[in-house]
C-alpha cells in the first residue's frame, strides 16, 4: 500500500499530482474565454545561451486540475515546435504563485 500527502485530488491511473522530471520557469500568454477557461497561447523562454525565444502556437491536448502536499496547479499536457522538432511538455500554472513552468518528457 502507498502513502502520499494530499486528499486524493488529482489522481490519475493510479499516480498523484507529483510533478517529475526537471522545471523551468517560463512566461507565458494566455487567453481566459467568456467561462473562465485557460487557453495558454505562448511562451517565452531563455535557452543555453541565455537568448529568451519565442515558441508558438502551443497545442493543448489535454488539461486538468491537480493538487499536491495542499498547493493546486493546473496541468497542461501540450506539443510544442521548437525548430524543426516537435515536442511533448507538460505546462504547469501553480495558482498560489501565480507562475508558469515547463516540464520537458
Amino acid at each position: 500500500m502507498k502513502f502520499g500527502i494530499g486528499n486524493g485530488e488529482g489522481t490519475k491511473n493510479g499516480q498523484t499530482g507529483r510533478i517529475r522530471g526537471r522545471q523551468q520557469e517560463v512566461a507565458c500568454e494566455c487567453w481566459f474565454t467568456s467561462t473562465g477557461k485557460m487557453m495558454p497561447l505562448m511562451l517565452k523562454i531563455k535557452d543555453e545561451d541565455g537568448v529568451c525565444r519565442t515558441i508558438r502556437p502551443i497545442f493543448v491536448r489535454s488539461y486538468e486540475k491537480k493538487m499536491f502536499a495542499g498547493t493546486p496547479f493546473i496541468e497542461f499536457d501540450c506539443e510544442i515546435t521548437v525548430g524543426q522538432r516537435r515536442r511533448d511538455v507538460r505546462l504547469i500554472y501553480y495558482q498560489n504563485e501565480n507562475r508558469w513552468k515547463l516540464n520537458v518528457r
